[in-house]
């Protein structure tokens, strides 16, 4: 397709947009939403000592929407260690998209700092709604592919899915001069065929959902708490979990959860408190890790759960020798080129638009991202979508507010520095389009690197992350297909630690899907229902 055949296509798509939304359930907030009816408390009072049928750790982007599952037939205390992201601008407007990321603390800043053994910046949520309320808010479901190999029940996850959608994603009203110039500079560079708008994870140039609305308001998981039964839903935030509390049965040689400790994030270490899973005759709840992938492998461990010479260097009593707990972590290796030739005071500007290249390896989206409080920097990202190398988690303190050790081995294998110098070849290509050197009035940047030992070294000094690493708690060698820890009784873990491979063009949301499906799924179970 030609690039002007690409304009006309996009003017007709733009003057349709707001038509052709209606066909796919979506519609545009009107007025801002109603005050939420369920209880949250950051008193540890008002939960310590209290019993529950089903714990939550982790109020993200899966532990809302599961929450909210099983608060309709359950007691649920979710619990979070971050702070409500509610009435806070940095979070919930999208001009401050980026902020959240400059912005950090040791303790109490809505996303956590953290570098890697491989001496790479990173960042994980620590708020309700997780990592939902300090992204990119790019929404793309996993493909067709990722959802088999899953085993997932394939009407049920559509059904979640929607769920979803209706809810807290949203068409982008129109596209940022930005976003549309990303957009031609893509197809320019041959990342075809132009798919429109779509949820889908396709090959190609697509627009996709958001969770920021046509008035540039964030919906983050925490919204989809919402559509839970506030009398039997209780949210505690600002307050971090310590340990899992196990209850061994000598006769039947069974090892159970029976509830958490935990403590104020912003409290003294010593000072714990406790929560228990309810008892009932013929059946019971479960207390369910959704920390991510670096809180719910590091609480196992923390819990006396992993490798036993880890939990002896720290004095942890051992639970269950179980040698894979952090292991297999993976960080999709990013390139990002500032394609702007110096810092400027622009908006900030999230993902509208990605491109997947025909063998689905690469995926590229651009933005603009805050150097501070007023400098910004054009970028065009793109990441490695099947990384091969893996690396590992393990403790480094026995305090759970702080991070983890960890090495995600970046471009370690010779497959992805290959895929890396075929990826810094595309971006060289979008980079030095026409269609960014007229956004910026500028000249077509010059090449980032020619032969290819020169880009092999481009990729080594500057890979970086993308924010969608996982692993840790896998399918197969800490859970089963369940979510179910072996070993052990009532102890479930349900985010992207469980993943061996980051699904769609981000994980966001599969992540929301996956806590409405599996959240069905234990109600059916405890219903007796197949």
């Amino acid at each position: 397709m030609e690039l002007a055949q690409v304009k006309q296509a996009h003017k007709l798509l733009t003057a349709i947009l707001l038509l052709s939304f209606a066909n796919f359930g979506f519609s545009f907030p009107s007025q801002p939403q109603a005050s939420r009816k369920w209880h949250m408390t950051s008193d540890v009072k008002e939960v310590s000592g209290k019993s529950y049928d089903y714990i939550i750790v982790g109020g993200g982007t899966c532990g809302c929407p599961l929450a909210a599952t099983l608060s309709q037939k359950f007691s649920v205390l979710l619990i979070e260690r971050g702070g409500s992201p509610y009435g806070n601008p940095y979070v919930t407007e999208r001009r401050f998209y980026g902020f959240p990321l400059i912005q950090t603390d040791k303790y109490m800043s809505v996303a956590q700092f953290f570098t890697s053994q491989d001496g790479v910046a990173n960042v994980r949520g620590r708020v309700l709604g997780g990592s939902s309320a300090i992204n990119g808010g790019f929404y793309s479901r996993a493909s067709d592919e990722f959802v088999g190999k899953a085993g997932w029940d394939k009407k049920m996850v559509k059904e979640a899915y929607e769920w979803v959608e209706s809810k807290v994603v949203f068409p982008p009203f129109f596209l940022s001069p930005w976003q549309s110039v990303a957009e031609f500079s893509l197809l320019e560079s041959g990342v075809l065929p132009y798919n429109g708008y779509s949820l889908e994870h396709v090959k190609g140039t697509k627009i996709s959902g958001s969770v920021f609305d046509a008035f540039g308001k964030r919906h983050t998981s925490a919204d989809l708490l919402d559509a839970g039964n506030h009398k039997s839903l209780t949210v505690l935030v600002n307050a971090t979990v310590k340990s899992i509390i196990f209850d061994h049965n000598g006769t039947k040689n069974e090892t159970r959860a029976k509830g958490i400790r935990f403590i104020e994030s912003h409290g003294s270490l010593e000072q714990t408190h406790e929560a228990y899973i309810k008892k009932h005759k013929n059946s019971r709840g479960d207390v369910i890790l959704a920390a991510g992938a670096l809180g719910s492998p590091q609480l196992l461990l923390l819990s006396g759960i992993g490798p036993k010479e880890q939990l002896k260097k720290f004095h942890i009593p051992l639970v269950l020798d179980m040698k894979n707990v952090g292991k297999g972590m993976q960080d999709n290796p990013c390139i990002a080129v500032l394609v702007d030739s110096k810092p400027q005071n622009r908006i900030p500007d999230p993902p509208q638009v990605a491109g997947i290249t025909s063998d689905l390896k690469i995926i590229i989206e651009a933005a603009i991202l805050p150097l501070s409080s007023n400098s910004t920097r054009v970028n065009v990202a793109a990441k490695i979508a099947f990384p091969s190398s893996k690396g590992f988690l393990e403790l480094s303190n026995t305090d759970p507010r702080l991070n983890p050790t960890v090495r995600f081995n970046y471009l370690a294998s010779e497959d992805d520095m290959e895929e890396c110098v075929n990826m810094t070849q595309l971006l060289n290509k979008i980079a030095r389009s026409k269609s960014i050197a007229f956004f910026l009035g500028e000249s077509s940047q010059n090449k980032l690197a020619s032969a290819e030992d020169d880009m092999r070294k481009f990729c080594k000094k500057n890979v970086r992350t993308i924010y969608h690493y996982h692993g840790g708690s896998l399918i197969g060698s800490v859970v089963d297909k369940d979510y179910r820890v072996y070993g052990v009784k009532g102890l479930r873990v349900l985010d992207g630690s469980t993943f061996s491979e980051s699904p769609g063009t981000n994980p966001m949301a599969t992540l929301l899907m996956l806590g409405r499906y599996q959240g069905i799924k234990i109600l059916r179970e405890r219903e007796g229902i197949k």
